[in-house]
């Protein structure tokens, strides 16, 4: 079994080593490297190559968000899980803005903290949930907001359907009697017409236009 690679950027050596204590009694999981900020975070993803960053938001020498399209420039191939203790709207909107797949509180349980980092790992978004509907309302409000876009083919708007309700590639290819591939195109093509960063932003755009109702 291929381990989830990890790498902890938190300031708080408490909380660190916390945290990376928990991954490495999870046999999936492997700690690849820790940082104490956002300067060395950037370097170590360049080096270690995660497959998910757990990354805090408010760190010395360089934050949170500066750092979140630093570490997407050295290593396109990590996804980015943030954790947090700040559940200020405009501040999750804009990390996820940023590329982030995902965003956690501080508050969470060990075993929301391991689902979210494998879904995450798997390319699902994961947002919580106290949150999520706050990073809807200010997307809503936010004049960068896309309109509903009648471009979308029916398949694609089953494929973003899909999405809202947490479902992989697989899964949601498994759903449509498609190829893996079939959807990913579909993917790709949802976030270029929409103009959206990531699936954690379709998930939440799909939840705002009320597009979670069952796929027939």
């Amino acid at each position: 079994m291929r381990k989830i690679k990890i790498l902890v950027v938190e300031d708080q050596s408490v909380v660190r080593e916390g945290v990376i204590a928990i991954l490495s009694l999870q046999e999936d999981l492997e700690v690849v490297g820790e940082a104490m900020d956002g300067i060395s975070a950037v370097e170590l993803a360049r080096k270690t190559k995660p497959d998910v960053i757990l990354l805090d938001m408010v760190m010395p020498k360089q934050d949170g968000l500066t750092t979140i399209p630093l570490l997407k420039e050295a290593w396109p191939g990590a996804r980015i899980l943030v954790l947090t203790s700040f559940a200020e709207s405009n501040r999750v909107y804009q990390a996820i803005k940023a590329g982030a797949l995902g965003y956690m509180l501080k508050d969470i349980t060990r075993i929301q903290l391991l689902q979210s980092i494998r879904d995450v790992a798997r390319g699902q978004a994961s947002i919580h949930p106290s949150i999520a509907m706050k990073v809807i309302h200010e997307i809503d409000s936010s004049p960068e907001a896309p309109l509903m876009n009648t471009s979308l083919t029916r398949r694609e708007l089953e494929t973003l359907r899909l999405i809202a309700r947490g479902l992989s590639n697989q899964e949601i290819a498994a759903v449509l009697v498609v190829h893996e591939r079939t959807i990913a195109k579909y993917v790709s093509s949802i976030l270029n017409k929409l103009h959206l960063a990531n699936r954690t932003q379709a998930a939440l755009y799909a939840i705002r236009e009320g597009l979670t109702a069952t796929v027939h």
